[in-house]
C-alpha cells in the first residue's frame, strides 16, 4: 500500500523509492533489508519484503557492489561444461550452495586463462561471495600466477574468496582455498597395478606437456615404474589432449607401425574410450590383445565394453567441498589460516587389464 491507502500497480522499473512508500518506511530502511547487514525490526522487514513482491523489485547488482555487499552467489568457473568430471564437481557445486540458499554461477573459459582471469574479475565486481577455479593450468604461466594472486587478494578485500580446485597452490601468504585430491598417487596406485599383472611396456597417453593435471599424473606413473625396477621410456609417452578424438589419433598412429606396448595408460576416461576405439579399428580385442586403463571413473567407465578400469576421483564431493569452504564466513577474518585440503582417490578394478604370463 501507498501511504495514500492506494495499492501501487506492480512495475519491472520499479525504484528503492517507491518499495519505501509502498511498504510504509524510509529508502534507508529498504536498503538494509536488501544488505541484511543491519538491524531492522520484524514488522518492518515483513512490509518491505511484501513490498519487493508485489513490485516485483529487482535490486541493482552494481548499486550494492558500490555499498560493499557480498552477494550469496557462488561462481564456478571451469573450461567447458562438456567434460563430464567438470560436470560432477558443477553438480556438487550447484546443490550444496541451494542447500544453503546461494545461487551459483557458471562460466566457461574454453582453457583461455585470459578468458579465466576475465571472469574472475567480473565476478569480483559483482560481489560474489567465492570464486571457484577448477582444472589445470598451464605450469609455466608466470604471467597468469601474478594476476590470479593480485585477484585472490583484491577478492579477500572485497569479503570473497578465491577457491582453486585440483589445481596447484598459490603462495602461502595468497589468501585462497586449495581443495584437491591425490593425482600422483592416484597415477602411481593404477601403474602398479598394471605392473602387478605383468605388463612392462605401458605407453602413457598424456595431456599439454605443460599441464599440471597431466605433469602430476605422469609423475605418479614414473615413480611406479621406478618402484618396480622398470626403467622409464621416453618414446612410451604420447602428449596431446583430455577428450576422446585425442586418445584415438594418438593410439591410431602408434598402432599404424609395429606395437611395442602392452598396455595404454590413458590420463582420462574420455582418452581411453579413443583408445578403445582405435584399437577395434585395427582388429584388437581388450584386454586380450590390449590392455587399457583411464583415470576419472565418470560414468563413461562403466559403458565402455569391456567396461574400464580406473582411477575414481570424487569430483562431486570436490565441488560441495568447495562450495562449503567459499560460503563459510571465517575466511574474512584478518587472522584467517587458509584451507588447503586433500581428497582421496581410489583405483576401480573392472575388466580391461589382462594378466600376462
Amino acid at each position: 500500500m501507498s501511504p495514500t491507502g492506494t495499492p501501487r500497480k506492480p512495475s519491472a522499473a520499479a525504484t528503492l523509492t517507491d518499495v519505501a512508500a509502498q511498504a510504509g518506511v524510509s529508502p534507508a530502511t529498504v536498503s538494509r533489508v536488501l544488505a541484511g547487514n543491519y538491524p531492522v525490526s520484524r514488522s518492518a522487514r515483513q512490509r518491505v519484503q511484501r513490498a519487493l513482491r508485489e513490485l516485483n523489485y529487482v535490486a541493482n547488482t552494481h548499486a550494492r557492489a558500490l555499498a560493499g555487499v557480498r552477494t550469496k552467489t557462488i561462481a564456478f568457473v571451469l573450461a567447458d561444461v562438456r567434460g563430464p568430471s567438470f560436470a560432477e564437481a558443477a553438480h556438487g557445486v550447484e546443490q550444496e550452495a541451494a542447500s544453503h540458499g546461494w545461487l551459483c554461477l557458471i562460466g566457461t573459459t574454453q582453457g583461455d586463462q585470459d578468458r579465466e582471469l576475465a571472469l574472475v574479475r567480473l565476478m569480483q565486481e559483482q560481489r560474489a561471495g567465492a570464486v571457484i577455479l577448477i582444472g589445470a593450468v598451464d605450469d609455466d604461466a608466470k604471467d597468469y600466477r601474478k594476476q590470479i594472486t593480485e585477484l585472490a587478494r583484491s577478492l579477500q578485500t572485497a569479503g570473497s574468496l578465491l577457491v582453486l580446485c585440483g589445481r596447484p597452490p598459490l603462495d602461502d601468504d595468497v589468501p585462497a582455498a586449495v581443495i584437491g585430491y591425490d593425482n600422483s598417487d592416484g597415477a602411481y596406485a593404477l601403474t602398479s597395478h598394471l605392473l602387478a599383472r605383468g605388463h612392462r611396456r605401458i605407453l602413457f597417453l598424456a595431456g599439454g606437456e605443460r599441464n599440471t593435471t597431466s605433469l602430476a599424473r605422469l609423475a605418479g606413473h614414473r615413480r611406479a615404474l621406478t618402484t618396480f625396477g622398470v626403467e622409464f621410456d621416453p618414446d612410451l609417452v604420447a602428449h596431446g589432449s583430455f577428450t576422446r578424438a585425442s586418445g584415438y589419433q594418438l593410439t591410431r598412429r602408434r598402432l599404424l607401425g609395429d606395437r611395442d606396448f602392452t598396455a595404454v595408460f590413458a590420463a582420462t576416461d574420455a582418452m581411453a574410450a579413443g583408445v578403445y576405439t582405435a584399437a577395434t579399428e585395427r582388429g584388437l580385442r581388450i584386454p586380450d590383445d590390449l590392455s587399457v586403463v583411464g583415470y576419472d571413473d565418470v560414468e563413461l567407465a562403466q559403458d565402455l565394453r569391456p567396461r574400464l578400469t580406473s582411477v575414481h576421483v570424487p569430483y562431486e564431493e570436490l565441488g560441495r567441498t568447495a562450495a562449503r569452504v567459499g560460503m563459510a564466513e571465517d575466511h574474512q577474518r584478518e587472522d584467517w589460516p587458509g584451507v588447503r585440503l586433500e581428497l582421496k582417490t581410489h583405483v576401480v578394478i573392472r575388466d580391461s587389464v589382462a594378466q600376462l604370463g
